[in-house]
């Protein structure tokens, strides 16, 4: 099968079963997705979504971080992975949103990427999220599920090369939505460990599943 026709039946199958798709992260503004995803950083969206609710009463915008602590970001946070220096990089980025970007969420990739704590991973979200922007975030899930499904070759060893790989085939309309169908086959089907491959409807396309027969 070519790799176009692979793609071809990817998109077709998941617009089919999954015509609206979103993050499973909870927010209510474009600020407590940046702290949620920031938080979400080898950690569980739901981990994520319990310890932010108390996290947002307590810093319910960036201006109310930035006169926080770290030390205080820690106590709400303390749960999630690596709780110390996401609890510095909320801290610093809530004082950069604050002061350089009056408390607004930018719509760009490279000015998210000046705050702590924000990544290419990170910045991807927020722009395909927030502001609607073909951009692919490349976790886990998605370099995951790329490679064995066969939509990018061996070669693509970084997020970086796993992104721009995806980005050159899938229609640029359905970018934001295919990143969140990545990961949600990666987080129920395509498990790390012990994929699902008999509850998968993918198999026929499914490189890794042609190596198990």
């Amino acid at each position: 099968m070519l790799k176009k026709e692979r793609y071809r039946f990817l998109t077709e199958y998941f617009l089919d079963k999954y015509p609206t798709v979103e993050t499973e992260l909870n927010y209510r503004s474009p600020y407590e997705l940046l702290v949620a995803v920031i938080l979400s950083a080898q950690c569980t969206d739901k981990r994520v979504n319990i310890v932010t609710p108390p996290l947002f009463e307590r810093f319910p915008d960036a201006q109310a971080l930035a006169n926080g602590t770290a030390e205080e970001v820690f106590l709400y946070i303390k749960s999630v992975s690596y709780p110390n220096n996401k609890a510095k990089h909320l801290v610093g980025m809530g004082r950069m949103l604050a002061q350089e970007y009056n408390s607004e969420v930018p719509s760009t990739i490279e000015e998210l990427q000046r705050m702590p704590g924000v990544g290419r991973k990170t910045a991807n979200v927020i722009v395909s999220v927030i502001y609607n922007q073909p951009a692919m975030a490349v976790d886990t899930h998605v370099f995951r599920v790329s490679h064995r499904m066969g939509l990018v070759p061996k070669t693509a060893t970084t997020p970086l090369a796993v992104e721009k790989e995806l980005v050159k085939h899938i229609p640029k309309d359905l970018i934001a939505r295919a990143h969140h169908w990545l990961i949600l086959h990666g987080r129920y089907v395509c498990v790390a460990r012990s994929p699902r491959c008999p509850a998968c409807e993918l198999t026929q396309v499914c490189k890794y599943f042609e190596k198990q027969k």
